[in-house]
């Protein structure tokens, strides 16, 4: 054989074989879980638990959880281990209670037991490494798929997903049972974004509230520092860089918002008051396919959820328990129940959301084959 007529192509080859692996590293990486169903149960048991990692924030990639992953690492070791534990006691109790095995290995039955443990760890002022939290961990994220299972049959009437309403209510629960002065779980009280502060009506540091708008992405996952955040902002860009700009855009429209309402500064700074505005916004950008109307209506959504997040926080506040991501999913769901005809048409099934990108060309697909049935 002559290889030397292979030459000429082989830059060309390469160029390609780079841009195929990129693209097959995007998006659901739906390739590489068909390829996992008849592997060892330890190996099908990592990509779920990546994908669950991602499935926080509306992402379904096991590249994106590995970076998310390596994020809450940086941040927190204790934070990273108590984030797994949960997520796979929740994932464990759906196989135990024998849930869809579609919907265990795409990580649905695991991501809000993650974020119980998350705030679990967050909020403990016990400090890091404290053994005892375990115990709470491992039962918060198992009830969050009770829940969850609970849920699912009444919402699927509406066609909504479960989305954190599990979450939610067991992160709020197990708060409000253990309080500041438990022997065993003490925890810190939740401030009010509205309360009174020496520093708020200080000057506005323009630098520490443009770094707070990335923040806000990080604190999705309770990250604080930019580093992880930046981590994590870069797994939504690899699985989709619409979404990653829906994450900033409701970050800093949130942060806005917040900055209207007189905030604490340190709120602002911090990325408290983006994160709910961020989901807000993500969620339209995953259920709507990609136009100006939708456009639109996720700027407003990111507004709804900043504003519901700030009077939810001081209502809350009093008692010393947190709105958590209540705003978001409260907006989200009323936006997925929108009945409109210029809306309705472009809402995603539950059962099929994608990237945004892989929406929109199903769409344009969808639209070109109907456009040739009529002509014919």
């Amino acid at each position: 054989m002559d290889f030397g007529k292979n030459t000429p192509q082989q830059p060309g080859g390469l160029k390609q074989r780079f841009v195929s692996a990129l693209l097959y590293c995007t998006g659901e990486m739906q390739q590489l879980h068909t390829h996992m169903q008849d592997k060892f149960f330890p190996l099908q048991l990592v990509e779920w638990v990546l994908r669950g990692i991602s499935c926080v924030i509306l992402l379904n990639n096991p590249l994106s959880g590995a970076l998310i992953l390596a994020a809450l690492l940086l941040e927190s070791p204790w934070q990273a281990l108590l984030g797994m534990l949960g997520l796979l006691a929740s994932t464990f109790t759906a196989i135990i209670l024998g849930q869809d095995r579609e919907e265990v290995s795409s990580g649905l039955h695991g991501f809000n037991g993650m974020l119980v443990a998350l705030l679990m760890g967050v909020f403990s002022s016990a400090g890091d490494w404290y053994w005892w939290l375990l115990l709470p961990v491992c039962l918060g994220g198992a009830a969050t798929t009770f829940l969850s299972s609970s849920l699912a049959p009444v919402l699927d009437r509406w066609d909504l997903p479960v989305s954190v309403f599990p979450f939610n209510t067991v992160i709020l629960l197990y708060l409000a049972c253990t309080g500041t002065s438990n022997p065993y779980f003490p925890n810190h009280p939740a401030q009010p974004p509205g309360a009174p502060e020496n520093t708020n009506h200080s000057q506005l540091h323009v630098p520490q509230l443009l770094q707070g708008v990335v923040l806000g992405v990080g604190q999705i996952f309770a990250c604080g520092t930019v580093g992880p955040s930046l981590l994590i902002l870069g797994a939504v860009f690899l699985f989709s860089p619409i979404l990653a700009v829906y994450a900033l855009l409701g970050s800093g429209i949130s942060t806005m918002a917040g900055l209207s309402m007189s905030v604490q500064h340190s709120f602002l700074y911090s990325g408290l008051s983006g994160f709910n505005g961020a989901l807000g916004c993500m969620v339209v950008g995953v259920f709507y396919i990609l136009n100006w109307r939708t456009h639109l209506l996720s700027i407003a959504n990111a507004l709804l959820s900043a504003y519901t997040d700030i009077a939810l926080s001081n209502l809350l506040g009093v008692l010393g328990l947190p709105a958590s991501s209540w705003a978001a999913t409260l907006t989200g769901t009323l936006m997925l129940l929108l009945t409109g005809k210029n809306l309705k048409e472009y809402r995603i099934p539950t059962g099929k959301v994608a990237s945004p990108e892989q929406n929109l060309h199903s769409h344009k697909q969808w639209s070109a084959a109907n456009t040739n049935a009529t002509d014919v």
